[in-house]
C-alpha cells in the first residue's frame, strides 16, 4: 500500500486533490501549520495558547487537521502529548498512515525553532485560513451574482458578513475599563419567593434595573431584623443581621418609584406602631406628669412649713421622686430615620431605640456623612453602628444611656458622583467606612424603556406587604436579641469562603487592592445569609438553624456584590481620562438609529457624538488612546512618531466583540 502524502486538501469531511488555489501564499500557510503542530508536539505547555487562536477547521491539509484533533483529545485527558504518544493514539484511531506516518509527527518537531513561538505560528496559519475563506467567498459570490441568484444588497450583507468574521478572529480579548466591564445583573432567583416576585414585578414594571429594588429588598429586610436577630457561625463569632447598602444610579432613573414601593410597608407599619403604642405612651406620660406633680406639691408645702414638718415633707416628697422616676414613660415606637440625619440626633435616636434604618432614595445621607455641617466629619456613629460596639452618647445628654449592640441599617441610591465625594472624605477609606457598605452599580436603561408595562400585580404586592409586616411585627416585639446558629453544614461553606476570599487577597490577586472591603465579606455574606433565612421561614420555625443552602445563596448575593464593589472603587479612583473613555465605550457597545453597530469611527465623530468633549476636544485624545490600550480600538493606520495626538483623518476601527456587549433591555 502506498503511503499518501499530507499534500492533500480539506474538501469537505474527506481527502482530495491539491486546490488549485494553492498557490503562492498557501505554501508559506503548510509551513506555519506545521511549526504550531510541532510546537504543541514540543511542549504541552504552549497548547492551550495555540488552540486559543488556530481552530481545527483552519487547517489546509486535512492531515494536520487530524493531528490537531489528536493532540487536542489527549491534552482534554491530561494524557503526555509528544511524536511518540501521539503516533500510538493515531495508530488506534487508524488515522497514522493516513497523516504521513510516525516519521511525519518526527519532521515537525524538527522543524520547530523553538516552541515559545507557537502562538505566531498558529496567526499566521490562521491568517491564512482566514483569506481562503475570503476568497472562496468571493469566488462563490461572483458567481451567484452573474447567475442571478443574489441581488446586490444581499451580496453585499453576504460579504461584509463573511469580512467581519475574520476580522473579529484578529482581534483578542479587550481589557475591561472598571466599571464599563459587563456587570452582573442582581441574582434574583437568590431571594425568597415572596421578595423575589415583588422586585421582578417592579423592575418590569418602572423599567429599572432589578438590582435597585432587590437592593431595597434587602434594606428593608434589614430594617425589620437588623439588629434584632443575631446569627453565631462559631463560638466566639457572632455577626448582627444589619446591612449597609447602597444602589448608585443616575439622575432620572425612576430611584423614588421602586424606592417608595420597596419602603412604602416599612413606613406604614411604623405609623401604626406608633399609632398603637400612643395609649400606652399617653397613660404612663400621664401618671409620671401627676406624680411630678405630687412631688411639686409637697416641695411647695416643705417650703412654707416649720422645721419639723418640713422634714417630714420632705422626705415624703424624695419617696414621691422615687415613684416618679420608677415611671417609663416609653418612647414613640420608630423604624427609620431620615435620609439627612446629623450624626448628633442619630447618636441620640440609636440610643433610644437602639435598631434604626436610614433610608432614602436620594445621596443626602452621604453629604452628611462627608461633612456638610462640619469642617470635621463624624464617622464614629456609623462604624459603631455597623459592628454593633457599644455606643456613648455623653455628648447628647448625661442622662441618656450608653447603648450596647446599637444597629444602623442605611439603604440609599445616590447618584454615582456621590461615591467620588464620599470616598474622598478624611478617614472614610482608612478608618473601615467604605468597607462596610455592598455596592450596585447597574447600568441605567434610559433610553430603552418600554413605555406601556403593566402595573405589579396585586396578589405580589399584598403577599410581600403581608410578609415584610410580619417579619416587622415578630422581631419589634422581641424583648432582646435573639442569637441564631448556622448548621454545621453551613458553616463548612463559611470555611470554605473564607479559604476562596483569603486567596483572593494575595498580591496580583483580584481582591488585593480592596483588601478592606474584602476583609468583611465573609462576615456580609453571612448576615445576608440570615436575612434570607428569616424571610423563608418568618412563618414557620425562623429561630432554626441557618442552612447550607441559605449560606450557598447568600454567597451569589455576595459575588454579585463583589463585581460591583470592585466597579464603584474602580470609578472612585478614576482619573478624568478613564471617565471620558467609558463614556465613548458606552456610545460605541449601543446600536446606530438604524439597528447596526460601528465598525470604524473617526475622532471627530467621537467629538460630535458627546457633548462632555465641546470646548475640550484636548481630552478626546487621552481617552482614545486609552481605549487603544485596552484593545477595543485599532487605528488603521499607526500613529507618527513625535507627532501631537491623533489626526482628526484617523480611522479607528471598533472591536467586533461590542456590538453584542450591550444587551439592550
Amino acid at each position: 500500500m502506498t503511503q499518501p502524502t499530507p499534500e492533500t486538501h480539506h474538501s469537505g469531511g474527506g481527502f482530495a486533490s491539491v486546490h488549485p488555489l494553492r498557490e503562492g501564499p498557501h505554501d508559506h500557510a503548510i509551513e506555519a501549520e506545521q511549526a504550531a503542530l510541532g510546537a504543541m508536539l514540543l511542549s504541552s505547555a504552549v497548547i492551550p495558547e495555540i488552540t486559543a487562536v488556530l481552530d481545527t477547521s483552519d487547517y489546509y491539509r486535512p492531515a494536520h487537521e487530524t493531528i490537531h484533533r489528536a493532540i487536542i483529545t489527549m491534552h482534554e485527558r491530561d494524557e503526555p502529548v509528544d511524536p511518540i504518544t501521539v503516533t500510538a493514539y493515531l495508530g488506534t484511531t487508524g488515522d497514522l498512515n493516513r497523516v504521513g506516518g510516525a516519521s511525519y509527527l518526527h519532521s515537525l518537531v524538527q522543524q520547530v525553532p523553538t516552541a515559545s513561538n507557537g502562538e505566531y505560528y498558529a496567526a499566521i496559519a490562521r491568517d491564512a485560513a482566514d483569506n481562503r475563506r475570503l476568497e472562496a467567498t468571493g469566488l462563490r459570490l461572483s458567481q451567484r451574482a452573474r447567475a442571478g441568484e443574489l441581488t446586490a444588497d444581499a451580496t453585499r450583507a453576504e460579504a461584509l458578513a463573511a469580512l467581519e468574521g475574520a476580522e473579529q478572529r484578529t482581534w483578542i480579548e479587550p481589557t475591561p475599563l472598571g466599571e464599563n466591564a459587563l456587570l452582573p445583573h442582581f441574582p434574583v432567583d437568590a431571594l425568597p419567593g415572596w421578595l423575589r416576585e415583588q422586585v421582578v414585578a417592579l423592575a418590569e414594571f418602572t423599567q429599572t434595573p432589578p438590582d435597585m429594588a432587590a437592593t431595597m429588598g434587602l434594606a428593608a429586610l434589614s430594617t425589620a431584623a437588623g439588629g434584632r436577630v443575631h446569627v453565631q457561625i462559631r463560638p466566639g463569632w457572632t455577626e448582627q443581621s444589619n446591612l449597609y447598602l447602597v444602589c448608585a444610579m443616575p439622575p432620572a432613573s425612576r430611584k423614588s418609584d421602586v424606592f417608595s414601593a420597596m419602603t412604602a410597608p416599612i413606613y406604614r407599619i411604623e405609623d401604626e406602631l406608633a399609632q398603637q403604642a400612643k395609649p400606652g405612651i399617653i397613660e404612663a406620660q400621664t401618671a409620671k406628669e401627676a406624680a411630678e406633680a405630687e412631688v411639686d406639691a409637697l416641695l411647695s408645702k416643705a417650703r412654707k412649713s416649720d422645721t419639723v414638718d418640713r422634714q417630714q415633707l420632705v422626705a415624703e416628697a424624695s419617696a414621691a421622686r422615687m415613684l416618679a422616676d420608677e415611671i417609663h414613660v416609653p418612647p414613640a415606637p420608630r423604624l427609620t430615620v431620615s435620609g439627612d440625619i446629623t450624626p448628633e440626633p442619630l447618636t441620640h435616636l440609636l440610643a433610644t431605640h437602639r435598631c434604626l434604618a436610614a433610608l432614602s432614595p436620594e445621596g443626602d445621607l452621604f453629604d452628611i456623612i462627608a461633612g456638610r455641617y462640619s469642617a470635621r466629619p463624624n464617622l464614629g456613629v456609623f462604624l459603631q453602628a455597623h459592628k454593633g460596639e457599644r455606643l456613648q452618647t455623653d455628648r447628647i445628654t448625661r442622662d441618656q444611656p450608653t447603648i450596647d449592640r446599637p444597629a444602623l441599617t442605611i439603604g440609599v441610591t445616590p447618584q454615582p458622583a456621590v461615591l467620588q465625594d464620599l470616598a474622598a472624605t478624611p478617614g472614610a477609606r482608612d478608618r473601615g467606612l467604605l468597607a462596610r457598605f455592598l455596592f450596585a452599580l447597574p447600568p441605567s436603561n434610559l433610553g430603552y424603556r418600554k413605555i406601556r408595562t403593566h402595573p405589579i400585580p396585586e396578589a405580589v404586592s399584598s403577599i410581600y406587604d403581608a410578609r415584610l409586616e410580619a417579619m416587622v411585627r415578630t422581631f419589634t416585639d422581641l424583648p432582646d436579641p435573639v442569637t441564631v446558629p448556622l448548621s454545621a453544614q453551613a458553616d463548612a461553606v463559611v470555611e470554605r469562603l473564607q479559604e476562596e476570599v483569603e486567596e483572593k487577597l494575595r498580591p496580583d490577586q483580584p481582591l488585593s487592592h480592596v483588601t478592606d472591603w474584602a476583609g468583611k465579606l465573609v462576615g456580609a455574606t453571612v448576615r445576608i445569609a440570615c436575612l434570607l433565612h428569616l424571610a423563608d421561614r418568618i412563618t414557620n420555625g425562623w429561630g432554626d438553624p441557618v442552612s447550607a443552602e441559605c449560606v450557598e445563596r447568600a454567597a451569589v448575593i455576595a459575588a454579585y456584590y463583589t463585581t460591583h464593589a470592585l466597579a464603584v472603587f474602580d470609578l472612585i479612583a478614576a482619573d478624568p481620562a478613564t471617565e471620558d473613555a467609558r463614556h465613548i465605550l458606552t456610545w460605541l457597545q449601543r446600536p446606530k438609529q438604524n439597528g447596526t453597530h460601528r465598525t470604524t469611527v473617526k475622532r471627530r465623530d467621537v467629538v460630535a457624538a458627546h457633548r462632555r468633549f465641546r470646548g475640550r476636544t484636548d481630552a478626546i485624545d487621552p481617552a482614545l488612546r486609552l481605549l487603544e490600550e485596552h484593545g477595543y480600538l485599532r487605528p488603521d493606520t499607526p500613529p507618527v512618531q513625535g507627532g501631537k495626538g491623533r489626526s482628526a483623518s484617523v480611522t479607528f476601527r471598533v472591536h467586533p466583540a461590542l456590538k453584542a456587549s450591550l444587551d439592550t433591555p
